[in-house]
């Protein structure tokens, strides 16, 4: 039997390249929405991706909010008729007019961003203010991932205050983004959550004790998502989710998802004779993680010892079954700067790369 992987017309595709299933991926969407329990709660990230035909079957399944990071995802994202978008990124210096003209452009779509810093919400008012709109902005919570955001004390809350009484400025409400919590153990993942968001929810009932609105809290990563949507009054992202990872699969082996996307590669030399060297290096598959990048099928034990832009070379005992030319495939370990890297990728239809779709929003700037 063929594995689910493999593509009949392997000889006619360009090497490195990355697979996507599409057959899989529907089924990724379902059960995202199945352990969040509410698609009106769903917000799935779109940097995963970066795709419109995935924003289609996500909208085709009834996701109709979205997070962003970038405003080529965004621009990609209402393009592809996303009716909720969040840029889950605060926007400064020219972002800011960027964001506002995405805005303009496409007027039908429900906008909304960050702010954690008191300067910069003063800036993003006086743009407001200038072009006529109002923004919608969330005081982004920094929860102990210490990579954006506020920690949640009485700056928050002072910020939080300052935002309802500025110009041209509308309250989202919260959001608090949790990549830093994961365990392969649901009940310590619980554990830590809880008291993670502990003083989250302080803060909420205290601004709402004020009389001031919180219309929503947004919050989770992938590994924490269907935890949070236990919240009924929360708003959950995930973005792995998608297209899934090894990775992932390791903190996360209780969502079960399928793996949608697979790296195909070619053996392009045998340096040794237990050295096989593929077109598969620094430019194919994101380099940010530890060895292995790539989880190989067939080829699991192998042992990576040299990447380089354009090469990653294994050791493994089996290199004399193989030969110059040879096909493989393989997952990798984080797959959402692996997308970023491919400006194309294959949809596998009925065992065949069917459809190549353009990666659209892996650039920096579409057209805003």
């Amino acid at each position: 039997m063929t594995p689910w992987y493999e593509i009949s017309n392997a000889s006619s595709i360009a090497s490195p390249t990355v697979l996507l299933y599409p057959d899989r991926i529907q089924h990724n969407l379902q059960r995202m929405i199945e352990l969040t329990g509410d698609v009106n709660r769903l917000r799935p990230h779109v940097k995963t991706h970066k795709l419109a035909p995935i924003i289609a079957m996500k909208r085709a399944a009834g996701i109709h909010k979205f997070k962003v990071s970038t405003i080529a995802e965004a621009e990609m994202t209402a393009q592809a008729q996303g009716e909720d978008i969040l840029l889950a990124h605060q926007p400064n210096g020219p972002g800011i007019a960027r964001f506002i003209a995405l805005m303009q452009r496409f007027p039908a779509t429900r906008w909304a961003t960050l702010v954690d810093d008191p300067a910069n919400l003063q800036a993003m008012s006086a743009a407001a203010l200038a072009a006529g709109v109002v923004l919608t902005l969330y005081v982004d919570l920094n929860v102990g991932m210490n990579r954006t955001g506020i920690i949640p004390d009485e700056a928050a809350l002072a910020l939080y205050r300052q935002l309802c009484r500025t110009p041209a400025v509308t309250a989202g409400g919260l959001h608090a983004y949790d990549g830093h919590l994961h365990n392969p153990d649901n009940t310590v993942l619980s554990r830590k959550v809880e008291d993670t968001f502990a003083v989250v929810w302080a803060m909420r009932d205290q601004l709402r004790a004020e009389g001031l609105p919180v219309p929503k809290l947004i919050a989770s990563g992938t590994p924490t998502f269907a935890l949070m949507a236990q919240h009924p009054d929360v708003e959950v992202g995930a973005g792995t989710t998608v297209l899934w990872d090894f990775g992932q699969e390791k903190v996360c082996p209780e969502h079960h998802m399928q793996n949608a996307a697979v790296l195909m590669t070619r053996i392009i030399s045998k340096p040794a004779p237990d050295l096989l060297c593929l077109d598969l290096g620094h430019k194919a598959v994101a380099a940010e993680m530890p060895h292995p990048r790539v989880q190989l099928f067939g080829l699991e034990d192998a042992v990576a010892t040299i990447q380089s832009e354009e090469h990653l070379v294994i050791q493994t005992p089996r290199a004399k079954d193989y030969q110059v030319g040879d096909v493989l495939y393989g997952l990798p370990r984080h797959i959402c700067p692996t997308m970023a890297l491919h400006s194309e990728v294959w949809a596998v239809r009925e065992g065949q790369a069917a459809e190549l779709w353009p990666v659209t929003a892996r650039t920096r700037r579409i057209s805003i």
